[in-house]
């Protein structure tokens, strides 16, 4: 992943060093150092970014682009007069200097105090918002100290982040596309009886929301799009109209953690999570492997993503406690190696800035999870080859009548189109015609 690309050799995406299931067997056989204290080696982090201006607005919004200094979706900074550190106030910028110097705190004696390229790798989606939030979590994570810094009246430094363009992104970026085993999932869903009973029940809701907003073709799907509009208008202190009530956005609320259960979940959650959060999910796995048994290793990956990035890899571990990950929210996976050196890992997920990160445990092991097993239990949610697995069910019989169908075919076009030439040749020469070579009397 050095440079960004998934899947390219460097300590963002490491050479492979075997086939995934044999992964877990060759940590057991892995030498044993010596005993020693329980230590921490490893710790990926994956973030939503900061508060942001809406992505958009809907036709009926008083509140269109020019509302918002730097334009929609963009990463916001703390307003005049707004508290600096109160939970519903801070700003997209602050929330992740903020939660870089929580960071700091929590991994001190683990991270070097000054920024140090080799210990730390940083991969964002190509997004300004994704960008900028890591770059204020890197100043909070990493302030300027002696040496470092390059300026006296700047108290920052320069860290790269690295990124892909988005239509290249097969790593961060959800749902990955395009997938068209996928898009038959979502259609297969569709026809589930809790989405046909949500239809049902939100039709009407979902019409009056349509009426007022001047939205056409508002679905179970698309609602999000709507609450997301008005809670960052609301967020930022923008009077809402009066149709827009506390339980109207109760219910929107509702069906956006709806959508997400659709896109990730509700029906197929295994096969939908090795097209998606598996992915991920894949190249975390590598990574912890990579780093239990490699001499020299980078201390810290980072990843810096959206909303729909946490969910698909916490839906992919039947972790997710079904609401949208908030702005500045931080996924973490911690490797030790334990006194008799043997790996565990460790998971916790930062949802809320004034209290610690909560524990998570995968279904089937302990918070404290043995590498071999996280690597056994994960297996499962990973895809051999998702190019292959995106193509779609079809059976190699089904392939083989298809190309079978697809000669005779051709075959029997051919055949119809020589007995048309024939015909049209014998009615274009009548009985008795001769043809006259050159070079004969033409009386």
């Amino acid at each position: 992943m050095a440079g960004g690309q998934s899947g390219s050799r460097g300590w963002g995406s490491p050479p492979p060093l075997l086939l995934a299931r044999g992964l877990g067997l060759l940590l057991l056989l892995l030498p044993r150092p010596p005993a020693q204290a329980r230590s921490l080696r490893f710790v990926i982090l994956l973030y939503r970014h900061g508060d942001r201006s809406p992505v958009k607005a809907y036709p009926k919004d008083p509140y269109q682009e020019g509302e918002w200094p730097q334009g929609f979706g963009q990463l916001t900074k703390v307003c005049p007069g707004a508290p600096t550190l109160g939970l519903s106030r801070v700003e997209g910028m602050l929330q992740h200097w903020e939660l870089g110097q929580a960071l700091r705190r929590r991994y001190q004696g683990f991270l070097n105090a000054s920024y140090h390229r080799e210990e730390v790798y940083i991969r964002s989606t190509d997004f300004d918002r994704t960008l900028m939030s890591a770059e204020a979590n890197l100043a909070g994570l990493f302030p300027v100290e002696g040496a470092q810094s390059f300026n006296p009246n700047i108290t920052w430094q320069p860290i790269p982040v690295h990124t892909v363009p988005e239509a290249q992104d097969k790593l961060l970026k959800f749902p990955l596309g395009p997938c068209p085993r996928f898009e038959q999932l979502q259609n297969e869903t569709r026809q589930t009886p809790e989405y046909q009973n949500e239809t049902a029940k939100n039709a009407q809701f979902l019409e009056m929301v349509a009426n007022e907003t001047g939205v056409t073709d508002l679905t179970l799907e698309t609602a999000w799009n709507i609450y997301d509009t008005l809670f960052c208008e609301q967020t930022h202190d923008l009077p809402l109209p009066t149709w827009a009530s506390p339980q109207t956005m109760q219910r929107l609320r509702q069906l956006k953690d709806l959508s997400f259960r659709f896109l990730f979940g509700m029906y197929q959650p295994t096969e939908k999570a090795r097209l998606q959060g598996g992915v991920l999910l894949a190249e975390i796995r590598k990574n912890l492997t990579w780093a239990a048994s490699a001499s020299r290793h980078p201390k810290l990956l980072v990843y810096s993503a959206h909303d729909t990035t946490l969910v698909a890899l916490q839906m992919a571990l039947d972790i997710y406690n079904g609401e949208q990950a908030p702005y500045a929210s931080c996924h973490m996976f911690e490797l030790y190696q334990e006194d008799d050196g043997n790996f565990t890992v460790e998971m916790y997920f930062r949802n809320d800035s004034t209290k610690a990160p909560w524990p998570l445990a995968l279904l089937g092991c302990s918070q404290r999870c043995p590498l071999p097993d996280f690597l056994r239990l994960t297996l499962p949610l990973v895809p051999e080859d998702w190019e292959q697995e995106c193509q779609g069910t079809s059976s190699v019989a089904d392939t083989e009548v298809i190309v079978a169908l697809a000669v005779c075919g051709s075959i029997l076009s051919l055949l119809i189109l020589l007995l048309l030439t024939v015909l049209f040749r014998m009615q274009a020469q009548p009985p008795g015609y001769r043809h006259v070579a050159d070079g004969e009397d033409h009386a």
